[in-house]
């Protein structure tokens, strides 16, 4: 064993010491059928891959703060929820979302094809392999690897409404409503943008000169979740308690701040490749850029919020900080490829100001009960972060600015009527709302008949329910 351990340490040494060209030529085949290229080729590919991985940790962050922020009675309810995001997520973007996305030719705005081909395609059958290992969207990598970091993007839309509707919301209803979303309405309204739609920065745009722009989702994913979370949180209405008959806000306090901390900085660690694999590419330069720009806003943002939460309040609320951290990342996200350090810290600083005013406004004066503050965070500072492109980016000016303005609008049109059209029925049919019996109760029971905690006998009343 201790041999083994030697070895692999010294193979290791010699991979990270050895300049990548001379290990690669000494390592390939004496022919030219591994080139530099394919090198380079093999690089992107991981990266993009790994930046995926990162991804799918961000649905622990989500369902780890979502846990964190509300009444510990719904903890088990949330988890499952968020267990069968990334489930379905997944299977509905492999069954048709993948193919509407990224169609190749069709009109701009609509596309329904077959089953996407890598589906069915035989592992040892080598000229089917062929035929579908490079995207016909990108050569630079598989077709495999675009689905598996694109699928990962497709569920982080359903995630955002998860803890907007928290512990009102019936199971089934929200897994039906979110399978539609993932499956129908996200890859439409993506395909706008991402798969060569009217929306698409590139020729045939309906902007001439001048394109919609989001680099890795502030709309495309954020504000779509945010508007959905927005329109589903109407529906269902408050939780019980949170506003008095004289209009009054009663503060729900969340059960474990500690888990919320460790959910916010998982998404921040998460975010590195939601932005940085968004290159699509290994570049150094680009990947470097987005990394720190990324870093930058989410700092500002967090600093920022937990500062005016100070000011305005003669405390600093730590749930405020941390929606500020991710105020900032969503603020960033549609231009992190195009913005200077300080431009960088300016859009996280304006987002995380943005974010408290938002729950603020959104929770006392609108009266819609968000536990979690996502619909400030994703799709108000969503929109911020695809404005300020139109501000700050390389192509900033009026005409930036109002294909900005279409991008947003459009989408958020888009998915309003969705999410009514589908949301309405299942309330019609199903019911959105548990009994009020369920929701005193909690969750964990009615809908899982479980506890996600065990509190010793005559300890309840120490623990926030």
């Amino acid at each position: 064993m201790a041999r083994t351990l030697v070895v692999l340490f010294g193979v290791t040494m010699l991979a990270a010491f050895t300049p990548l060209g001379s290990f690669a030529q000494e390592a390939a085949p004496a022919s030219d059928s591994v080139s530099a290229d394919f090198v380079l080729w093999t690089i992107n590919n991981l990266w993009i891959m790994m930046a995926g991985a990162l991804v799918f940790i961000m649905h622990l962050g989500f369902a780890s703060l979502e846990s964190g922020l509300t009444q510990s009675k719904n903890t088990v309810n949330i988890l499952f929820k968020n267990t069968m995001i990334i489930c379905i997520g997944l299977l509905t973007y492999a069954l048709c979302g993948f193919n509407i996305m990224y169609p190749g030719d069709f009109n701009g705005f609509l596309s329904f094809g077959a089953v996407s081909g890598f589906i069915s395609v035989d592992p040892t059958d080598v000229d089917a392999v062929a035929s579908n290992l490079t995207s016909e969207y990108n050569e630079g990598y598989t077709w495999y690897t675009d689905f598996f970091f694109q699928a990962m993007f497709a569920a982080t839309a359903a995630t955002i409404v998860s803890g907007a509707v928290a512990g009102r919301i019936k199971l089934h209803s929200f897994l039906i409503f979110i399978t539609l979303l993932v499956g129908l309405s996200y890859p439409i309204t993506g395909a706008w943008h991402w798969g060569a739609g009217f929306l698409n920065p590139g020729e045939g745009s309906l902007f001439q000169g001048s394109n919609f722009y989001d680099f890795a989702g502030s709309t495309v994913v954020h504000s779509v979740g945010g508007w959905a979370a927005l329109i589903m949180a109407m529906l269902l209405g408050p939780r019980l308690g949170k506003y008095g008959k004289d209009g009054a806000v009663k503060a729900i306090p969340g059960s474990n701040m500690p888990l919320a901390a460790i959910g916010v900085f998982l998404l921040w660690f998460g975010w590195f490749g939601f932005n940085g694999g968004s290159v699509l590419t290994a570049d150094a330069a680009g990947v470097s850029l987005v990394l720190v720009t990324t870093s930058m806003a989410a700092a500002a943002g967090g600093f920022t919020a937990g500062i005016t939460s100070w000011l305005m309040d003669k405390k600093p609320d730590l749930s405020m900080g941390l929606n500020g951290i991710l105020a900032g990342l969503v603020g960033i996200t549609a231009g992190a490829d195009q913005m200077a350090v300080w431009e960088a810290v300016v859009i996280g600083a304006i987002a995380g100001a943005i974010v408290y005013f938002a729950v603020i406004t959104i929770d006392k004066v609108l009266k819609i009960d968000d536990p979690v503050g996502a619909i400030s965070v994703h799709l108000v500072c969503g929109i911020w972060g695809t404005l300020a492109v139109g501000i700050f980016g390389q192509s900033a000016g009026f005409s930036q600015f109002v294909a900005q303005l279409i991008g947003i609008g459009s989408i958020g049109l888009f998915t309003v009527l969705f999410t009514l059209a589908v949301a309405l029925p299942i309330k019609q049919f199903f019911g959105l709302r548990v009994s009020e019996a369920e929701e005193s109760e909690g969750l964990d029971i009615g809908e899982h008949a479980t506890e996600a905690y065990l509190i010793p006998s005559g300890a309840q009343d120490l623990v926030p329910v």
